[in-house]
């Protein structure tokens, strides 16, 4: 099976991960992948592939050669966001493009543009593995889990060196939850790679610091022929709340090291009104300056309308795993070089965002991000060049094959 086979395949498994449902995995279809993860695994001769009770996947291919080498893990995510549709995907592979616009949805008019996605021009030349624009792909992240079982395939099939590889894929990497349950111990590697970035050439070892914050907003409902001097309208005093903080530190207008806060939903009615917030900045400094910005304008609510008018709760999510890598930049560096020797740029750069790799970097497992090929994640128009796969799985074994050199 080839990479492009087994990652469309794995795409037509709905597996998007849920907020709300509580349970772990947050929902079911991801044991389902799970179990056909282990098959694959089973039939590719990799060890003791196995899911355990939290639909954590692992697995072991065994070192080729005898010299006293560090132990290295692959890891990706089996989940797919909630922030678009996760199925039916109806993926399809493009003719070679040559710039223009690609038609994903003729019926629905739905159109993917280098007009909105400039990425498209860097891409001349190859196959494009798309949607028809009513769902994501999925190439985030089974773009990784796919280049991760054909590079296991490929150091398997070959008698290059290797010292022991591990390999995990998570479920609920997308609603932060991804490392809740991994047993880092157990996975026995020493440093690890996520798999888990975009274009190809991308190499991450700078995140989010990450928290998400919920704001609550107490309200008194008063007949309005009656309500003067008395009501308090929670959906008004929300809209205050979210007047407090700076208007240019969204996500529309922050790029690079900068960060923001982003209101990600928003319910209300005269009585009670709930803002749910993502805070998210590279220093660590200015990260925590921001949770004080909301405690700052919780307390001013508070002042205007009265004691208990707000309750905020924030709950850090990830740190900058930047720390915890800077003394094992050698991981950076093998990447690095293993992409030169294959004709890929390197594009070190901050993840805005944030991977597993970060939570296990702070659990003791080291892990840089490296790019899994896809684009536009999140959306309906993600899409991940054939030929890029084909390449990133080559990358994967080139790096095992290289530190056994």
């Amino acid at each position: 099976m080839t990479v492009i086979e087994r990652f469309l395949k794995l795409v037509s498994f709905d597996t998007t991960s849920s907020e709300e449902s509580g349970q772990h995995p947050s929902t079911p279809n991801q044991k389902v992948l799970g179990a056909e993860l282990v098959r694959q695994m089973q039939e590719l001769g990799i060890q003791d592939a196995r899911m355990d009770a939290f639909d954590y996947v692992y697995g072991t291919i065994p070192a080729n050669c005898e010299k006293n080498l560090p132990v290295y893990g692959l890891i990706a995510h089996m989940d797919t966001s909630p922030d678009a549709p996760g199925g039916p995907i109806h993926a399809r592979i493009t003719e070679v493009y040559e710039g223009g616009d690609i038609i994903l949805n003729e019926e629905q008019g739905i159109v993917l543009s280098p007009r909105e996605y400039e990425s498209l021009l860097n891409h001349t030349g190859k196959r494009l593995i798309v949607t028809d624009g009513t769902t994501l792909l999925g190439a985030d992240d089974k773009a990784g889990v796919a280049e991760i079982l054909s590079a296991a395939e490929l150091l398997l099939a070959s008698n290059l060196p290797h010292g022991t590889v591990k390999i995990a894929f998570t479920p609920d990497e997308e609603i932060g939850e991804g490392a809740d349950h991994f047993d880092v111990a157990g996975f026995g590697a020493e440093y690890a790679y996520t798999v888990d970035g975009g274009a190809i050439g991308e190499l991450e070892y700078e995140n989010f610091n990450a928290a998400s914050a919920l704001v609550e907003i107490a309200g008194l409902s008063i007949h309005p022929g009656s309500a003067c001097g008395k009501m308090v309208n929670a959906s008004l005093v929300a809209m205050e709340f979210a007047s407090l903080l700076p208007a240019l530190e969204t996500p529309y207008f922050t790029d690079g090291y900068e960060g923001f806060f982003h209101l990600t939903d928003m319910e209300g009615s005269v009585e009670h009104a709930k803002l749910s917030y993502i805070i998210r900045d590279h220093d660590r400094e200015k990260f925590e300056a921001r949770k004080a910005v909301l405690e700052k304008a919780a307390r001013e609510i508070d002042r205007r309308y009265g004691s208990g008018t707000v309750k905020l709760t924030i709950r850090d999510s990830y740190y900058n795993m930047k720390e915890k890598i800077e003394p094992c930049m050698f991981l950076v560096d093998q990447a690095k070089s293993a992409m030169l020797e294959l004709g890929i740029a390197p594009k070190v750069q901050p993840i805005r965002g944030g991977t597993d790799g970060a939570r296990l970097s702070f659990l003791g497992l080291p892990c840089p991000n490296l790019c899994a090929g896809g684009e536009n994640f999140h959306g309906r128009f993600e899409y991940v060049p054939v030929e890029d796969m084909e390449k990133i799985t080559k990358l994967l074994a080139t790096i095992l094959w290289n530190i056994a050199k």
